[in-house]
């Protein structure tokens, strides 16, 4: 058939109901695609999944939520207390793959989802539930009965303790989309990150909120990660990271104290150890600091995972602010990449991160020197009447400490 004569309206995405979930899947769910959700034990998998069943079953679409891990009255429990008791939902707690197949059949769903893949089992295949062989041929008939009878599914996958989706490496190409949900056992916080999406981008990701009836989307997540002072504090400084095409606000605090060991401690929590402490040697050959006999502590708040080197001028202003126990101004924010010869370089996005910043009060930005020009009728001082900031552009960390106040 000509290519112009397909019909491209079955593969039109359906919205779910849930605004992160959509972001990150380019706009909802394409009727045969087959979705793969991968995390940890606990982070709130099933959770998830159970409230975007409910969602679909109230819209209408016959939806099966198949459990291999729990009895059907375990999750009826659940969804009991999330409020996800819909009459098109339908519940079935089977490991057999030719029973699944079945109960699809008699059912008929638009909406299906397995929990999990790897505790299913074909029965023509042998080997335990969860092998590499098991996995794949599961897989594998799974994305046959999704195209051929244009159901959407979603397959929970088992993570390694290394992170990795657990079985064959041929499972997230099999797939149409692989997303990963992620974070900290000690906060409520969760992120829905896409790595493969056929039908949408593969750098958004949705964030939500574990809370005692379940799980919530967070449309603007940047408060938890920002902590209210009713004072200024010495030791903090607030930058913007980049989490997919959204930017958050994330606040880094330092707390540096005379240490009477011979090796001083390094202690860092949410940031890498190894360019913390780049950056505290930047900071003692390039800007003056002594700090090779005081023990120092880095740490977001929030519990977020900054990895772009973004956040380096914040780890140096508060480390800084913290050995002169000064505080800089509240309304304060410092982006830039600090390099080893103590030059601040510039970093991707910039115009979002201050717009981001000054939507949300902040009044003065420290920012690279070097700024490219977006625009040739537009000068990198231009950005205080643009987003209502006051920058101050840096070329180096003793620039930048000085723009603090910290000279």
């Amino acid at each position: 058939m000509p290519i112009a004569k397909v019909s491209a309206v079955e593969a039109e995405s359906r919205p779910t109901g849930i605004g992160e979930l959509d972001r990150v899947l380019g706009g909802g769910v394409v009727p045969g695609a087959v979705i793969l959700l991968a995390g940890e034990p606990g982070v709130g998998k099933s959770t998830l999944l159970l409230e975007v069943a409910a969602q679909s079953a109230r819209k209408g679409q016959r939806t099966l939520y198949v459990s291999g891990e729990e009895s059907a009255a375990q999750v009826r429990l659940r969804a009991g207390r999330t409020d996800a008791l819909v009459d098109e939902l339908f519940l079935a707690a089977e490991t057999d793959l030719g029973a699944v197949v079945g109960q699809v059949d008699a059912v008929e769903p638009a909406f299906l989802v397995i929990d999990s893949v790897q505790t299913m089992a074909h029965p023509e295949v042998d080997g335990a539930p969860g092998g590499v062989t098991q996995v794949r041929e599961v897989t594998g008939a799974l994305v046959r009965l999704a195209k051929e009878r244009n159901i959407a599914v979603v397959l929970v996958g088992h993570v390694t303790k290394d992170g990795a989706i657990a079985g064959p490496r041929m499972l997230e190409h099999l797939v149409d989309v692989v997303l990963a949900f992620d974070g900290d056992r000690h906060s409520g916080f969760r992120m829905v990150r896409a790595t493969k999406n056929r039908f949408g981008p593969s750098d958004e990701v949705g964030c939500f909120d574990m809370v005692d009836t379940g799980i919530v989307e967070v449309s603007d997540p940047t408060g938890l990660f920002v902590s209210e002072h009713a004072e200024p504090v010495a030791g903090t400084c607030v930058t913007v990271m980049m989490e997919g095409r959204r930017p958050l606000l994330a606040e880094v605090q330092a707390l540096v104290g005379p240490s009477a060991a011979p090796q001083p401690r390094r202690t860092t929590s949410g940031l890498e150890s190894s360019r913390v402490a780049m950056v505290l040697a930047v900071l003692g050959n390039r800007a003056g600091l002594k700090l090779t006999d005081q023990e120092v502590y880095v740490a977001t708040v929030g519990g977020v995972k900054i990895t772009e080197p973004v956040a380096d001028l914040a780890v140096a202003i508060s480390v800084a602010s913290s050995v002169m126990d000064k505080p800089i101004h509240p309304g304060l924010i410092a982006i830039g990449e600090v390099g080893l010869a103590g030059e601040v370089r510039r970093v991707g996005g910039l115009e979002k991160r201050l717009a981001e910043a000054a939507r949300l009060g902040f009044t003065k930005a420290i920012i690279p020197a070097d700024v490219p020009n977006r625009s040739k009728d537009t000068k990198p001082m231009d950005m205080q009447a643009k987003y209502g900031l006051r920058t101050f552009a840096a070329g180096d960390i003793r620039a930048a400490l000085i723009a603090a106040g910290l000279g």
